[in-house]
């Protein structure tokens, strides 16, 4: 299929941008040296420009010293900055890409943590939920310090070589603060009404200009509602951006919420948010507003963007995650080739912890982001034979990254399929694209011809001893843990995996045992088949503690949503004819039911390991190891693979 609309030029003020894809701005933490650009900071873009991207929009740059909300992003405040970042443009600009700096204050999203010991500042002293620091209220002295920090910013990005810039004044930030009642709470000029709200973001928009001249495009991010208790509706958020664009803003960028809140609709959208859910938001701007207006939210697939566009919903599509899943996104859908993309499926495993660890970012199906500045990917002089035991994440990962330096693959799997765990993990409610993970390292392992894949056949050390490998990576994976309590092996009881691949049927009066991410999805998955009772018994005090917390509240409104029952601080003591045993301190009872399902958790499965380590170099990847998420399995694989 072609998709000529989102590969049309455009222009955000008089910079044409040669297409309508855009990376927005998201945290990378790869500037450790005091905000300059690093190689691992300057690749990582490179690769999103080499993938054909039409704009991509830098991470949050501070405006001064203490203006960042993350420990290691970029800045451009001071002019010993410059030269590294005028070197990352230049760069940039080989390719037929063009490239604006976002610049903002963290205001109350700071922390003395990352801002060297200095308390977080607001337009109030109201803490942020997230942060729960109590901000220094700005005096107006320094809110014309902070005014004149973002024109001296913005005239060091134009001298850097970006082609734009983008005020931040969304996702709860220092200027969103002062647009919000909920916690602007001056009664001076910069706060009570509307008019007094809005001058903290005039006042820094006629710096920016003032600083960059009339022809620099100048974009704005803004969030369509706070979706917070009491907060900003679109209502309001209309007459802000027709203001806006009165001013001369050359576009809008128009995002939603601001983190440190419970919302529904979060600002980094898991797969339990539709995709595209921002896009009703920009059609309404786009039908009062004459500027370019860029939409952005779970938008994965070709389709769904040229649709946006061909609809007249939007100008541009920002695709944050789907260009850490997939650089070369654009490429492949330009060629045709959407099949080839390889789809970020809404995890969050990688890229929203890494902000709060202030690491650089990272991602579950896409192992080699972030590591772009270290990797060769020329061939071998001296390829080796590797056995890989077990087709799974980490097994697959292992097997492309080994072809990719052009050493000879034997992929072995026991089971008839490749997917290992993952297979399973797609059937719970929301999670079918996890799918397309699996799906996209089948189809790229058959790609190799030096990837040789042995379904049904289950490694053994005399296969080795023939076949003396060079190196085996040992990705067997994990089984389930069963408790050792009475009636355990009832006829009752079945496994989680098993319930989800239709290998076992449950009966109408279910318990899961076990209150974890598989527990908690499975019974999910059950309560959706409309079951008379489905009830989860888990050892700890919550469940879903394994998970990230935004989707862990997802999660807990789907059992809330399905009538499944939530049975906190409990253990599964045993089963019997009638049901499942419980104990819950020094009480015990009887659930009854048809079926115990066992979600207790896996361990690590290595039957040939110590064999293997006497005959072979051996290395053991992802679940092998330990029991974990498979963000560990791909990246373990991957390098395993790689460094072979």
């Amino acid at each position: 299929m072609k998709y000529e609309k989102i590969f049309t030029p455009y222009k955000i003020g008089n910079c044409e941008i040669p297409n309508r894809l855009v990376v927005p701005a998201m945290v990378a933490n790869m500037c450790p040296d005091e905000g300059k650009a690093s190689e691992q900071y300057i690749r990582y873009h490179e690769e999103k420009a080499k993938g054909g991207w039409g704009l991509i929009i830098t991470e949050d740059y501070r405006v001064n010293e203490h203006a960042g909300g993350y420990p290691h992003i970029a800045a451009l405040y001071d002019e010993s900055q410059i030269e590294s970042h005028k070197r990352f443009t230049d760069i940039i600009h080989q390719y037929d890409t063009k490239i604006f700096a976002q610049i903002y204050h963290a205001g109350r999203q700071a922390t003395h943590f990352v801002n060297g010991g200095v308390q977080p500042v607001s337009c109030s002293p109201v803490a942020d939920a997230w942060n729960k620091e109590i901000p220094h209220e700005l005096t107006i002295d320094e809110i014309h310090q902070i005014v004149k920090d973002f024109g001296n910013t913005a005239k060091n990005v134009k001298k850097a070589g970006f082609d734009g810039v983008e005020i931040h004044a969304a996702h709860g930030y220092l200027i969103h603060e002062f647009l919000s009642a909920n916690c602007n709470h001056r009664i001076d000029e910069y706060g009570g009404s509307y008019e007094n709200r809005m001058r903290f973001l005039k006042e820094v928009y006629e710096s920016v200009r003032e600083n960059v001249g009339p022809d620099f495009p100048i974009v704005v991010r803004f969030s369509a509602e706070e979706n917070s208790e009491g907060g900003r509706g679109w209502y309001e958020s209309r007459h802000m951006l027709k203001d806006i664009e009165s001013w001369g803003v050359d576009a809008i960028h128009l995002s939603n919420g601001m983190y440190g809140v419970r919302a529904r609709l979060g600002i980094v959208a898991s797969f339990f948010q539709k995709h595209g859910w921002n896009e009703d938001f920009a059609a309404e701007a786009k039908s009062f507003l004459k500027i370019p207006v860029i939409t952005v939210g779970r938008i994965n697939e070709p389709c769904m963007a040229e649709d946006i566009i061909e609809s007249g919903k939007a100008d541009f599509i920002a695709m944050g995650r789907p260009s850490l899943a997939d650089p070369h996104w654009p490429n492949k859908a330009k060629a045709g080739d959407a099949n080839a993309i390889r789809h970020c499926i809404g995890c969050l495993q990688g890229c929203t912890p890494s902000t709060y660890q202030g690491v650089p970012l990272y991602c579950m199906v896409n192992p080699e982001l972030g590591h772009e500045y270290e990797y060769d990917y020329s061939k071998v002089e001296n390829p080796k034979t590797i056995y890989i035991c077990g087709a799974g994440i980490a097994g697959m990962e292992a097997a492309r990254a080994a072809a990719m330096k052009g050493h000879h693959v034997e992929l072995f799997e026991a089971k008839n399929t490749v997917g290992g765990q993952f297979i399973s993990a797609s059937y719970p409610p929301y999670k079918g694209e996890f799918a397309t993970y699996t799906a996209w390292l089948y189809r790229e392992i058959q790609k190799y011809d030096n990837i040789h894949l042995h379904l049904n056949t289950e490694m053994t050390i005399d296969m080795v001893k023939e076949g003396k490998p060079d190196k085996v990576i040992l990705s067997s994976g994990a089984k389930p843990i069963i408790p050792n309590v009475p009636g355990i092996d009832h006829p009752k009881v079945v496994l989680g995996e098993d319930v989800l691949l239709g290998k076992s049927d449950c009966g109408m009066r279910v318990v899961v045992a076990g209150g974890g991410m598989v527990g908690t999805e499975t019974a999910a998955f059950l309560g959706m088949q409309c079951k008379d009772k489905v009830t989860v018994i888990e050892m700890r005090d919550n469940v879903g503690l394994d998970m990230e917390a935004g989707i862990r509240d997802d999660l807990k409104d789907v059992l809330q949503r399905e009538y499944v029952d939530v049975l906190c601080n409990c253990a599964l003591a045993g089963v019997n004819d009638e049901g499942a045993i419980v104990k819950q301190g020094d009480k015990e009872f009887v659930i009854p039911c048809d079926n115990v399902v066992l979600c207790i958790g896996t361990r690590s499965y290595t039957p040939l390991k110590e064999e293997l380590e006497k005959i072979v170099d051996t290395v053991v990847v992802g679940d092998a190891v330990k029991a974990r998420q498979a963000i560990q399995a791909s990246r373990e694989g991957f390098d395993a693979g790689f460094n072979a």
